[in-house]
């Protein structure tokens, strides 16, 4: 971490919050306010930040800024590839490198994720780390951004930590795991050799698990596709969804949505459990 240019960093950052309207960061539209664009408050919950700390960044009060924060204040505030690249260089530190989980979403699967209010859905990169996320899917899922070491990639969580499979069918398990393998090989695959990221997060899981290490040696390769999914849910219960893929060309990453499965209820069992979400201390 490097020192912070201050006023130039804090003045960018409420020139950028000032421009969005509540309706392009995916948040209810309406009413009237005192001053444009966005709530310090409502930056601060998208990015997933303390108000305080946000209230002293955007004063320049911050000596200091990490990668992570600042990653999800460019998702937060919608900026552009170069505008996120001017953010870190503001804070003193060099901008992502295109494959980096830190590296700048996709501006139109971000534009589905926020119209997608009610429909849990996520952007991953080609990977499968998890890169944003709207909140129908923190509350189906949880958080999977911004968190440390490989804890945001969906391969690494489901064999280097077990406790992350209790939300899946039991009978779902092994194909999942062959599936994630697949996606993971065949991401690998478009990268460069010189990947730290990927070469360190298979190296880490051909150290963790053995399953891994099995499902590995059988060389499948396959990147996700659209298929059903049973979730069980400590609100709703059993959920049936399918979860669909939508991929972005120029970018890499995805758009995975999971949408209810017809005439299997899943629907009101979402819509109640946005409900819960909304209510206070959720």
């Amino acid at each position: 971490m490097s020192g912070t240019s201050g006023g130039g960093l804090g003045e960018f950052l409420r020139l950028r919050r000032e421009r969005l309207r509540p309706e392009d960061a995916g948040l209810p539209g309406g009413g009237r306010r005192r001053t444009p664009g966005l709530r310090r408050e409502e930056v601060a919950a998208l990015a997933a930040l303390s108000p305080d700390y946000y209230s002293r960044l955007e004063q320049g009060r911050v000596t200091t800024a990490s990668e992570s924060a600042l990653a999800s204040l460019a998702r937060a505030l919608r900026l552009s590839g170069d505008e996120r690249d001017h953010l870190f260089l503001l804070a003193g530190l060099q901008p992502p490198a295109p494959h980096s989980p830190r590296a700048h979403v996709d501006p139109a699967l971000t534009y589905l994720l926020d119209v997608l209010h009610d429909t849990p859905a996520q952007v991953a990169d080609d990977l499968l780390t998890v890169i944003a996320q709207n909140r129908a899917a923190e509350l189906l899922l949880g958080r999977w951004t911004g968190l440390p070491g490989w804890g945001s990639n969906v391969t690494w969580r489901w064999f280097a930590d077990l406790s992350s499979r209790g939300s899946n069918d039991p009978a779902e398990h092994e194909r999942l795991g062959r599936t994630y393998a697949a996606d993971l090989r065949a991401g690998l695959a478009r990268r460069p050799a010189t990947d730290r990221y990927g070469s360190g997060l298979v190296d880490d899981l051909l150290q963790r698990s053995a399953e891994f290490r099995a499902v590995w040696a059988e060389h499948e390769v396959a990147p996700v596709t659209s298929s059903p999914k049973r979730l069980l849910h400590s609100v709703t219960g059993p959920l049936d969804l399918q979860c669909d893929v939508v991929a972005s060309p120029a970018s890499g990453h995805r758009l995975v949505v999971f949408r209810p499965q017809v005439g299997s209820g899943a629907r009101e069992q979402l819509e109640f459990l946005t409900a819960v979400g909304q209510q206070p201390g959720n």
